[in-house]
Parts: structure tokens; sequence; C-alpha cells
């Protein structure tokens, strides 16, 4: 039997339903790490299972640079009104933004290393969020301006 402060703990550090957590430490005989590995794939299934969703609604997010020499405009889309409303949804926007400004790499966005967390590509951020909110995501377009 797993503890309800392991399952608890485990929901806040990936921010996935308890029931999820509470499954993937069961499979993971209580061992933490194992189930966040666990919970990934279940992420990236599920995250291919809903890639083919339309997304027609959405919120275009800005960055500018403290310095005032570079800045960001972002087209991030979802399924619906309520999630691109929504706080998580705009701080996976904010994070995007902040990623662009970040580098000037010429890798397609989805492939880079996410500059907050090296271990994860920006893909990956992607698909937690999906997972996290329940609706397919898609970058649409975004520019980098740089003086």
């Amino acid at each position: 039997m797993i503890p309800i402060e392991q399952i608890k703990e485990l929901r806040e550090e990936t921010a996935v339903s308890i029931s999820e957590c509470k499954k993937a430490l069961e499979e993971s005989k209580g061992d933490s790490k194992k189930a966040k590995e666990i919970l990934r794939k279940m992420g990236r299934d599920l995250a291919g299972k809903k890639s083919g969703r339309e997304t027609f609604q959405g919120i275009i997010e800005s960055y500018i640079h403290p310095n005032r020499k570079i800045g960001v405009l972002l087209e991030l889309s979802c399924e619906t009104d309520f999630v691109a409303k929504s706080l998580n949804f705009r701080t996976l926007a904010h994070e995007l933004c902040l990623q662009i400004a970040a580098t000037r790499e010429e890798t397609p966005i989805l492939e880079q290393p996410w500059v907050k967390d090296m271990t994860k590509n920006i893909q990956d951020l992607v698909q937690e969020y999906i997972v996290k909110l329940g609706e397919n995501i898609a970058i649409k377009r975004f520019i980098r301006y740089e003086l």
C-alpha cells in the first residue's frame, strides 16, 4: 500500500492526477524515481493520442527582454477557449517565449533542450502540458526580434 503522502508528493512534483500518480507508484512498487519515468512514458503515449486533434483556439504571447533588445511574439494553440484562458496554458506560452528569446539556434524549437532544465527538450515540456491540460497543444508560429 502506497502512503498518501508519497502520492501527494509525486502529484506536486509532476502535476499529474492523483489516480495516475497512485497507479505509477504501485507499478514501481513505491519507487518515486521509477514512478516519474512511468508517468513520463504515459504522458508521451497520451500526448501522441491527442496530437491529431485540431487546435482552433489559443493565445498570442509576447516577451520583451529587460535590455529591450530582444522580443518574441508567439502563437500557441489548443483545442478549447477554456484551456486557452487557463493560467497553466499562459505559463507554457511564457516559458516558450523565454526559450525563443534565450536561443539563437537553427534547431527546430521542439528539439531544443529547455534552457531551464537541460534534461528535457521543448517537446517534453509541451507534452507535459498536454497531459496536464488534457488537450492537444501546438506551437503555430513565432518570431524573434533582436537588435
